[in-house]
């Protein structure tokens, strides 16, 4: 067995946990029956506001802790001194604070309510909603102004840039002006003159579009994440597949998205049917195509043979669906048709009979963790459905150059690539999207909105299979419940007590993860302590996910957009990692510096699938969705879960980078060496993102989110 890490480097002598504050706290009471909410005193709050029995109370406080650790990171804030972390809001006049619970190397910081500073004794901390509003007064481009070059760029009160790669007074944090996140046209400020932290800006009349787009979006998210929170308390129970299960876990969502649940355009009837975190399931809506407008291709194959994709949606439809000869099965999610049935385009093709409406048929399907693509237990393959819903930072409806590029992969990785990846790394692999089925309106273009990637599904279900994000997310259940969840199964006898398990810091709160659960139960199995247990158990995921992606990148030149939610992880019986996954046909970067090498490999590769990029976007993208929010926010839900030292973590990674940088297993990929010696890294910005109305699937790859200017925790 793999010993624990010994880091050479020592850690500093400042806690990674900073005291609580002694001032009285304030939480929001439960709703009255009938009423609104009304915030008032306690006398003594809980120990973690997402125990608390209130479902819209728990909403809150993860929406607030969202909100603010997004601000932290965008705006480069320091570490308080002494538990209460002040957040200047100048364009208000005034500031918050902040009670710091856990303060993270990583950004995964655990932080309470805010309260207004100078506000009176009895005031309410501040909730998501009015906290949204503030931030937005305070963001770039809220109140016209421009930077000197005319990019956006945060006003040096907030401590960050525009685009002449200065640091602010806060922190390294820049606004890249590149991104194309540029303010409305406005007066220049001035450039001689920047107040000190404290100094008000005028504010905005009113907020910006965009602003208010974002707090509507905010209130939203906390209105889902509470009837969320509500469902898996009163029904903790998963189902049997255990996929399935971990695709359904992610209840909280994204730990540094400002909305992760904002669900617009869905009643709560629909969000029911049609979300992971309610274990929802539907019947597919199914449109028969005429083959004079039918687009697809597959490379799927079966005993030798290619599958054309209509065989496969029909396959998938089953029998009974009154199919007429010659069309094609064309599967759609029940609220994109409402959606689509509204496009000029498509009432086109349906009154000249190209299109024919079949209705709802078969089976249901259950949503994944993406919302969008959704999973049968029994099926061969999953399917990943357009949905003009925003989700996160994007409409997620397909885009044809994606079409291509999943099936591009597939013939990519069966040409050979694949032989000599698991020849080095057998137990690593990429869900394939290998056939497409899509519509052309009568003039050969595009007809958005009606495309579907057809997955492979490798998954039984007593796989234990979960996507990383899902086995670090905090599960809001009752303690009796996280009890009954330690094991793959969640069997009785894989309880380590009987009873309930005592409150404190060395068990499970009643939100723990199923890695806090996972590792738990090993140190109690083995004997060892959870700190040893946490160690190897992450310097194991290092070697069986981290390694076989960086081998990629450095023999093949190409980088995967390998962040939590893309990450699939097997874990053995016991809970150790085994191997991983990567899914998702969108996050492909081609290096241009491989490109004869790539082309050799699959003679026109990336002419349709729009996949390659200068080096540069590669190596910011990969050191982003791999670096920072794969392994450090692991690092991260370790150390804000209380199972590990982060400062020991983060030495075990960087002992882990020089090998792979330059020890004798050395591999080719940059990226080992950036995270070494760089010491700043760039960072999706999230919140800004949101606020600049940025779509991640529209425009030039460069182009589609705000990035920042984040001092990297890995460099001494």
């Amino acid at each position: 067995m793999t010993t624990s890490p010994q880091p050479a480097e020592q850690p500093p002598s400042t806690p990674s946990q900073a005291p609580a504050p002694a001032s009285t706290s304030f939480v929001p009471a439960p709703r009255q029956q009938g009423g609104t909410t009304r915030t008032e005193p306690l006398r003594t709050a809980p120990a973690d506001l997402l125990d608390h029995p209130d479902p819209h109370t728990a909403a809150q406080a993860a929406t607030v802790e969202n909100l603010l650790r997004c601000w932290i990171r965008e705006t480069g804030l320091s570490a308080p001194g002494a538990g209460i972390l002040r957040v200047p809001l100048p364009a208000s006049g005034t500031a918050l604070l902040t009670p710091v619970l856990h303060w993270s190397p990583t950004g995964f910081h655990r932080l309470g309510l805010p309260r207004l500073e100078h506000a009176p004794e009895p005031a309410p901390a501040l909730d998501a909603v009015t906290l949204a509003a503030l931030l937005t007064r305070e963001s770039p481009g809220t109140d016209g102004l421009t930077g000197p070059t005319g990019q956006t760029g945060l006003d040096g009160a907030i401590g960050a840039t525009g685009a002449t790669g200065a640091t602010g007074p806060t922190g390294p944090t820049e606004l890249d002006g590149a991104t194309g996140a540029t303010a409305p046209t406005g007066p220049a400020a001035p450039t001689d003159q920047v107040g000190p932290p404290d100094t008000p800006r005028p504010a905005p009349a009113s907020l910006p579009s965009d602003g208010l787009d974002l707090v509507a979006r905010v209130a939203d998210s906390v209105r889902r994440t509470a009837a969320f929170i509500r469902e898996r308390r009163e029904h903790p129970a998963d189902g049997p597949d255990l996929f399935l299960s971990a695709e359904q876990a992610l209840v909280l969502g994204h730990p540094l998205h400002p909305t992760p649940k904002s669900r617009e355009g869905l009643s709560d009837a629909e969000a029911r049917l049609y979300s992971p975190e309610s274990r929802g399931s539907f019947l597919l809506h199914w449109f028969a195509v005429a083959p004079s407008v039918l687009a697809g291709d597959s490379a799927w194959t079966a005993r030798g043979r290619t599958v054309a994709a209509d065989r496969l949606t029909a396959r998938l439809a089953g029998s009974g669906l009154p199919l007429p000869d010659g069309y094609a099965a064309l599967p759609l999610h029940p609220w994109q048709l409402r959606e689509v049935l509204h496009r000029p385009e498509v009432i086109a093709l349906l009154d000249a009979g190209a299109l024919r409406d079949l209705g709802a048929h078969g089976a249901p399907w259950h949503p994944t963790s993406s919302v969008r693509t959704v999973h049968r237990s029994d099926a061969p393959a999953m399917l990943k459905l357009s949905l003009a819903l925003r989700i996160t930072n994007s409409r997620r409806e397909n885009l044809r150059k994606e079409l291509h590029r999943g099936v591009e992969v597939h013939r990519l990785l069966r040409a050979g690539l694949v032989k000599q990846w698991q020849a080095a790394h057998p137990g690593f692999d990429i869900v394939r999207d290998p056939a497409w089925l899509a519509v052309d309106g009568t003039d050969g273009l595009p007809v958005t909105g009606l495309d579907v990637v057809i997955r492979h599904n490798p998954f039984g279900p007593v796989d234990d299979v979960t996507c990383v994000a899902g086995l670090v997310a905090p599960r809001p259940y009752p303690r009796r419940a996280t009890e009954q969840h330690l094991g793959p199964t969640g069997d009785a006898e894989d309880l380590p007590t009987a009873g309930p398990l005592p409150p404190g810091p060395d068990r499970f709160p009643a939100h723990s993860s199923r890695l806090a659960t996972l590792v738990t139960r090993l140190a109690e199995r083995t004997g060892r302590p959870r700190a040893a247990v946490a160690a190897e158990w992450f310097l194991r995921y290092l070697e069986q996910v981290v390694r076989p992606v960086l081998w990629l990148d450095g023999e093949a030149g190409i980088a995967l957009e390998a962040h939590q939610q893309n990450t699939l992880l097997l874990l053995d019986p016991d809970g150790w990692p085994t191997g991983g996954r990567y899914r998702d046909n969108q996050g492909y970067y081609f290096r241009h510096s491989r490109r004869a090498e790539l082309d050799a490999r699959l003679p026109g590769i990336g002419e349709r699938s729009d996949t390659f990029v200068s080096d540069d976007v590669a190596d910011e993208r990969f050191a982003y969705y791999l670096g920072i929010n794969n392994v450090l926010g692991l690092v991260g839900a370790f150390g804000s879960q209380k199972l590990a030292d982060e400062r020991l973590l983060l030495a075990a990674f960087r002992r882990f980078l020089t090998d792979t940088a330059s020890g004798p297993d050395r591999l080719r990929s940059s990226l080992p060496a950036r995270l070494l010696d760089s010491p700043t890294l760039r960072c999706k910005a999230n919140l800004l993102t949101r606020l600049h109305g940025l779509d991640e699937l529209v425009g030039p790859v460069d182009t589609q989110s705000v990035y920042v200017t984040i001092a990297n925790p890995l460099h001494l």
